[in-house]
């Protein structure tokens, strides 16, 4: 886990888990079992060009609960759940696989990773977690994931670097999640292609889409943009496309929904 002082109790006591997590199961399955797994995958799907595609593209999460909001809709079918994403027209899933906080597992990735690889076009698979260790980047892999999340500020630089490069390595994107100016400075120092700027605020856990904008002002065309948090509405699409993002990571919203399948369609206009 980063040495660096954290701000925010839930995402301290998040990652101190993880990376208590992560060394509980480091001491029970090799690196090497997991890496022969991986290794035998099929090619991941290059989810920066599906979120190139043009319009706002959607990355539709699933999660079933978050620290802050509690229980937002435990049980949920993976299957039925990632069914309607898919033919709403999401071009990539997200999947939260933390257990303790988001009642989530590597066991929903791979049942989404089946699916979303079974659509055509493929959609991109994303592991939703806090990446503390390149151990858990070759469990992304060896589970169907094509991306995976990097927090910029759960890591120092020296890890941002060792983590962006463990992600290539094994032939995973990243997509790294910022909060403001300063972090985006440091995202773009490890050459970050796919950039989430999400605007939650890590010490208070509210939301403003005005941070979207403000830090999307400075991300050069070049990197693929990603607004995350807050967005509810068409209106707040429409808001972010003008802003210049190319995409939108939504969990909350659609997970809430009666019908997800036309709450998503409903975002997208």
């Amino acid at each position: 886990m980063s040495t660096r002082e954290v701000e925010g109790t839930y995402l301290r006591d998040i990652l101190i888990n993880t990376a208590n997590e992560v060394t509980g199961r480091k001491a029970t399955v090799r690196l090497a079992d997991i890496e022969a797994v991986a290794n035998a995958m099929p090619a991941p799907v290059d989810l920066i060009a599906r979120l190139r595609e043009p319009g706002v593209s959607v990355i539709a999460e699933f999660k079933r609960a978050s620290p802050s909001k509690g229980a937002i809709k435990p049980g949920a079918s993976v299957d039925a759940t990632a069914r309607a994403y898919l033919r709403s027209g999401a071009v990539g899933i997200s999947v939260l696989t933390d257990e303790r906080f988001f009642q989530g597992s590597l066991d929903d990735l791979r049942e989404v990773a089946a699916l979303a690889h079974a659509a055509s076009p493929a959609a991109g698979v994303l592991r939703k977690d806090f990446v503390v260790d390149a151990y858990q980047i070759v469990e992304a892999r060896a589970a169907g994931a094509d991306c995976v999340l990097l927090i910029v500020a759960a890591l120092d630089d020296a890890e941002l670097q060792h983590l962006s490069a463990a992600t290539a390595e094994y032939g995973l994107q990243a997509l790294v999640e910022v909060h403001d100016e300063q972090e985006l400075e440091r995202a773009l120092a490890v050459d970050a292609q796919l950039i989430g700027i999400n605007s939650r605020d890590l010490r208070s856990f509210s939301v403003d889409l005005g941070t979207i904008e403000r830090v999307a002002a400075h991300v050069p065309p070049t990197v693929t943009l990603v607004g995350e948090s807050g967005i509810r509405t068409r209106a707040d699409v429409e808001r972010l496309e003008a802003a210049g993002v190319h995409a939108i990571l939504v969990g909350e919203t659609l997970m809430r929904a009666a019908d997800p399948a036309a709450a998503l369609r409903e975002l997208v206009g």
